[in-house]
């Protein structure tokens, strides 16, 4: 016995706006200006002098230093820079919380465009810059390291977790309004649980730049693994410094490990 098979209509393909193909010609005229005005000396940096001057560069670096004092300050400036970024992600994650509640409009669009405005002056400042300011007022050391991961990373977690809380499901929300819950009891019980994975999982990635930046940050003199990178470099140490980078390096994987883990158990 035959069976008659049809076949799925598909939809037709919208056809692409003339102003799509316009933008991406755009970009490509504005890669090819890019390569064309910059003097990339592409044969000097593949020459055989430059990959011996490497080589030889590298080869100053072995064996990293492994003495026990000196194993001892690079554990306590791992330490530290571990701590930097786990308080100013933990202080950005705070504020950001707060600062999105106006930026996701719930107090109106004049707050909404306000905090966004500031959110925005707080993420478009650089770390490195951010440090350099801060550590006029406050000092060498972690404490203006700390506080520069804070503000840049206010900026950015207030701005995800706004919109997080503008694309929630409005359907809990409205249902407890209906039933005559008051806003605060609403944002508590059917727009945070709805966002909140969703949040922790911005902050874990946001600690996980943090980590970087960090380590970064000391070469500016905020402490931390990247303040003695920094000094040992000056002084052409370069045992000493291969080992800086290499606990940086194992920092750096197991913070990843972690978030990972805590990501993935989070979204079970």
């Amino acid at each position: 016995m035959k069976r008659n098979y049809t076949l799925p209509i598909l939809p037709v393909a919208e056809s692409v706006r003339w102003s799509t193909w316009a933008l991406l010609a755009g970009l490509m005229l504005l890669v090819i200006a890019s390569f064309a005005s910059l003097p990339l000396k592409w044969g000097e940096f593949f020459s055989a002098e430059a990959i011996r001057s490497t080589l030889d560069f590298l080869h100053g670096f072995a064996p990293p230093e492994l003495a026990p004092a000196f194993l001892s300050k690079v554990g306590i400036a791992t330490f530290e820079t571990l701590a930097m970024s786990a308080i100013g992600t933990i202080i950005a994650a705070i504020l950001g919380a707060l600062l999105a509640l106006p930026a996701s409009g719930r107090f109106g669009m004049l707050a909404r465009n306000i905090t966004r405005g500031f959110l925005n002056v707080l993420r478009s400042i650089p770390e490195l810059v951010w440090a350099s300011i801060l550590l006029i007022a406050a000092g060498l050391g972690p404490f203006a390291g700390t506080l520069a991961l804070a503000l840049h990373t206010v900026g950015v977690l207030g701005r995800l977790f706004a919109d997080a809380f503008e694309n929630c499901t409005p359907l809990p929300a409205a249902t407890l309004r209906i039933n005559g819950a008051r806003p605060a009891v609403v944002f508590l019980y059917a727009t945070l649980p709805q966002c909140s994975p969703q949040m922790m999982s911005y902050t874990l990635y946001r600690w996980e730049n943090n980590i970087r930046a960090a380590a970064i940050l000391g070469v500016v003199g905020a402490g931390g693994l990247g303040q003695m990178l920094k000094y040992h470099l000056s002084l052409f140490q370069m045992q000493q410094a291969a080992t800086v980078i290499i606990a940086m390096l194992l920092m750096v994987a197991a913070v990843d490990a972690l978030s990972y883990l805590l990501r993935r158990a989070m979204t079970k």
